[in-house]
């Protein structure tokens, strides 16, 4: 007499995770690092930063080239000879801030704390 038996399903499944070690253990097991994350190295403030992509060439005197990204912190203060982003009469702009010298009259939108571009 022939019997059938049902297959049971399994209920645990496998879940993608590290592989394990096997074998002799890598003698740099004990110097693994986490992986950078930009944004906790570079933005102080979560809340009021902005990452603006440049278009042109007209801000190579900064050293600000075609497609490099601004990071802009609108929480700092503008401080003598950082660059800025600033509104005049509505549209936006980068400027070195020279406190002492207020020729023309606009809106500190945001101070620029890193510019990161392609080497």
């Amino acid at each position: 007499m022939n019997q059938i038996k049902q297959l049971k399903k399994k209920h645990q499944r496998h879940t993608p995770e590290v592989s394990k070690q096997t074998g002799f253990p890598s003698a740099a097991t004990h110097y693994a690092e986490q992986p950078i994350d930009l944004h906790d190295e570079l933005v102080d403030n979560r809340d009021a930063t902005f990452f603006i992509r440049v278009k042109g060439r007209d801000l190579e005197l900064f050293r600000i080239y075609d497609n490099d990204v601004l990071i802009v912190d609108r929480s700092r203060a503008p401080q003598n000879n950082r660059l800025a982003v600033v509104v005049e009469d509505g549209d936006f702009f980068i400027r070195e801030i020279q406190l002492q010298n207020l020729d023309k009259e606009y809106v500190l939108w945001g101070v620029i704390t890193y510019i990161i571009h392609k080497v």
